[in-house]
């Protein structure tokens, strides 16, 4: 019931005026029966800008830490999402990918809408990252066909970090949906598993024009972090001779006095 009270009353309205979003291809989407509709992940706001220009409902698998933040802005924010169907998947441990997949299955097993994000983060710098295969395994487990999404306009809006977005417009892409009935029969092998995952990325990457980068999106942050780091200590070892480890003017050196 709060679903659709936030989509058509709450949220939903403001969306439309702070965003206005521009939507295409929504014909893509069925009108009725499961299906996974996959799409790329730049910004907060996707959460709830790509479910509320939607017909049907849909159910997003979210990170655990959603549901288990601290003091009352963790309380609201695990009350908003339990109350629009969010299912809370924890993405720590060996066994974290196998339960998102039970998870997912669950989902299309009723026949119901399943919104994943394949690169299973948010883009740090606005590029699109190697997707993985859990979103191949639900496809091929349940049989259902994969509708590739592209959220256009929300990095620049609402980067990672920044917590309120800015205004401005936002388009959403639908693409054709993808038929992989065969692969029945081979969800247990790894080169299919990634060949799937792969077609998913490109039909996503041709909505959106983002560059493409064949990297994990937390390994392609931690070399960006290790880069800056290394920009840094050379930017220090360069200043001039006689100057590092001297006081500020104005203040005693450490231990003066």
């Amino acid at each position: 019931m709060f679903y659709y009270v936030c989509k058509y009353v709450l949220l939903g309205p403001l969306l439309r005026l702070l965003f206005r979003p521009r939507i295409e291809g929504l014909e893509h989407i069925p009108a009725d029966g499961a299906a996974i509709v996959a799409g790329n992940h730049l910004s907060f706001s996707d959460h709830f800008l790509m479910p509320a220009m939607l017909r049907r409902r849909i159910t997003f698998l979210a990170k655990a830490e959603y549901f288990t933040g601290p003091g009352i802005k963790g309380r609201l924010t695990a009350a908003f999402f339990r109350s629009v169907g969010q299912i809370p998947v924890d993405r720590s441990g060996r066994g974290a990918g196998q339960a998102a997949i039970e998870e997912g299955i669950g989902v299309l097993s009723k026949g119901e809408l399943l919104g994943i994000y394949p690169e299973g983060t948010r883009s740090h710098d606005g590029r699109l990252y190697k997707g993985r295969v859990g979103v191949a395994a639900m496809a091929l487990r349940s049989g259902v066909k994969v509708v590739p999404c592209a959220m256009v306009g929300t990095f620049e809006l609402q980067p990672p970090g920044r917590r309120l977005p800015r205004i401005g417009r936002v388009t959403i892409r639908f693409g054709e949906a993808l038929d992989f009935s065969r692969f029945e029969g081979m969800e247990s092998e790894r080169a299919v598993l990634r060949a799937v995952t792969d077609e998913i990325m490109y039909a996503i990457l041709g909505l959106s024009d983002q560059e493409y980068v064949d990297l994990y999106a937390p390994e392609a942050k931690a070399l960006d972090q290790q880069k800056d780091q290394q920009h840094k200590d050379a930017k220090g070892k360069q200043s001039p001779e006689g100057k590092q480890g001297e006081p500020e003017v104005g203040r005693p050196a450490e231990g003066a006095g």
